[in-house]
């Protein structure tokens, strides 16, 4: 039984190593990418450093808290950008579906090996922006370390809710053949109710209930509130629960919902 864990957790290891190579092999998208996030963050800073020009408070928050969660919040975007639908709809157009189903490993298991190494890469590209973050926007990290182990088991289960959940929406590939248009807008619909541009308490009431009635909010805004300082840290048991319990649900929905869209496989490559 040991000898057989320890082949699975190697086997998924190599799975996770590589997608590390993979965006090394394509130095461009990095300085792309890094030069579209210098500008993206200094536009949020100073956007919402005029929001405060005539004002010290807002729904509870000040200048200072609202400008690091922000901050803080656009560093730890990864929590929330992984690319399952757009693997899926590759794979179906490519005819490369039925090859990864047929592999002897579990084909979930793989694409969560997969992309928790994309979110330690992507996180490993933020570090300049941490660095200009911090140096030229003041960003600010918690010193305490219970703040910090709060954070990292909260963020840890959000990306995990955001998996399943995105495997549910990556399902609907099967349905059609292209995702393009879907893909666009699911991204679109992540990066606001994750609460990346605006603190969730600063939402009107209505609107906060529905953020949190989906799983973006429990990848990001929620696990960087406890970084921010904006959430208690005594409250971080309650919110493991939840998450939990999003893990859970979306876990078992998102199983049932690939067995059958499964069925509906069409493959158009070679």
């Amino acid at each position: 039984m040991i000898h057989s864990l320890n082949r699975r957790a190697s086997m998924y290891g190599a799975l996770f190593a590589m997608i590390p190579k993979m965006f090394m092999a394509y130095q461009l998208w990095f300085w792309a990418g890094l030069v579209m996030n210098i500008i993206s963050i200094t536009i949020l800073y100073f956007f919402w450093d005029a929001i405060y020009a005539n004002a010290t408070i807002i729904s509870g928050l000040t200048r200072e808290q609202t400008l690091n969660y922000v901050l803080l919040a656009f560093f730890f975007m990864p929590l929330v950008s992984n690319d399952l639908l757009w693997e899926f709809g590759s794979n179906l157009r490519e005819g490369l579906m039925i090859h990864h189903l047929l592999r002897p490993v579990n084909f979930q298991a793989m694409n969560y090996a997969q992309q928790l190494g994309g979110l330690v890469t992507r996180m490993a590209f933020q570090l300049p922006i941490m660095l200009l973050a911090m140096f030229l926007f003041d960003m600010q990290f918690p010193a305490d370390l219970n703040t910090w182990v709060a954070f990292l088991l909260s963020a840890l289960l959000g990306f995990t809710a955001m998996f399943f959940f995105s495997w549910l929406m990556a399902c609907m590939a099967f349905y059609t053949t292209e995702i393009w248009g879907l893909g666009v807008l699911l991204e679109g619909i992540t990066i606001f109710f994750s609460g990346s541009l605006v603190p969730l308490a600063m939402m009107p009431a209505w609107l906060r209930g529905i953020v949190l009635s989906v799983p973006f909010a429990q990848a990001l805004a929620v696990p960087v509130g406890l970084l921010a300082g904006i959430t208690p840290v005594s409250d971080a048991p309650r919110i493991w629960l939840i998450q939990l319990g999003w893990i859970i649900s979306m876990w078992i929905l998102s199983n049932l919902v690939f067995r059958v869209a499964v069925r509906k496989i069409t493959v158009q490559g070679g």
